[in-house]
């Protein structure tokens, strides 16, 4: 695998942030149970969420200011700063690593815009290809093996990467028999992702300017914030309840995924996209 992008790298003291920030150790060797556990820790840890859209704030596809959001500003983020911000990480720690990028697949079958989604293609010191994504929010918890065509069991369902007919060597990801993005094999650089970066954050076709997300894996479950209501799913089970006032809404912010606001973020649209 040659990396076409050379990132600037992170320091020592920045790898021990970033590993703070999601409650791993450093791993001894870049091996795929290192990958698992660092993935595993990040879904944990490191929300899925859109609310600088909502906020007015700016989003620089820049490897130090998607890394400084997620551990200075201790933030999460969509596809692109997530998983932009966990392969700065991966390289740092000895992992090589390719941005690709896929289109999701709808309801209807249908596929979204090009650069519609960034998943990350890993390879490990002791030779495994692994497709690792922190960024599609309710997902596989562990790396999927990239060059596996049979069932994979995760603890989130039974994934499949299968290749597209017809397709010049594209890839599908499925989960559970359902579609979920169509990837394209060959390796992208971060600017790449500017366009559909652009198109997600001010499209009103796009579903993160239709609605306000917060998302993260838990322990036994998953726990969202959308519009004003929180979800939690634990055991299979899920519950919502109303976040009547501003200061409910922010406590559950702070509460449940460590993020502060002075402000809260506008959705114009409401809640219409339930996590």
């Amino acid at each position: 695998m040659n990396d076409r992008e050379k990132s600037e790298g992170l320091s020592d003291a920045d790898v021990e942030r970033y590993l703070e920030r999601i409650g791993a150790a450093r791993p001894e060797r870049a091996d795929a149970g290192a990958l698992r556990e660092l993935h595993l820790r990040h879904l944990l840890t490191v929300p899925f969420e859109n609310l600088s859209i909502h906020l007015g704030q700016d989003i620089v596809l820049d490897e130090k200011a998607l890394v400084d959001k997620v551990t200075a500003a201790r933030r999460g983020g969509f596809c692109y700063e997530l998983n932009t911000a966990f392969a700065v990480l991966l390289r740092a720690l000895g992992h090589r690593v390719e941005l690709l990028q896929a289109r999701v697949v709808g309801p209807d079958g249908g596929v979204g815009i090009p650069y519609d989604h960034m998943a990350l293609l890993v390879e490990t010191e002791d030779g495994g290809r692994w497709l690792a994504d922190v960024g599609f929010g309710d997902h596989s918890h562990h790396p999927l093996a990239f060059d596996e065509r049979g069932e994979q069991a995760d603890p989130s369902g039974v994934f499949v990467i299968r290749e597209v007919p017809g397709a010049e060597g594209d890839l599908e990801v499925v989960r559970d028999g359902k579609p979920q993005y169509r990837l394209e094999l060959r390796p992208r650089l971060l600017a790449d992702f500017t366009a559909g970066a652009w198109y997600h954050r001010t499209s009103p076709d796009s579903h993160f300017t239709r609605g306000v997300i917060c998302s993260l894996l838990t322990e036994d479950g998953r726990i969202s914030i959308g519009g004003r209501k929180l979800y939690r799913t634990v055991g299979g089970e899920r519950t919502e309840r109303e976040l009547g006032t501003d200061e409910e809404l922010r406590g559950a912010y702070r509460e449940y995924f460590g993020i502060v606001l002075d402000a809260l973020p506008a959705s114009p649209g409401g809640d219409k996209r339930n996590p």
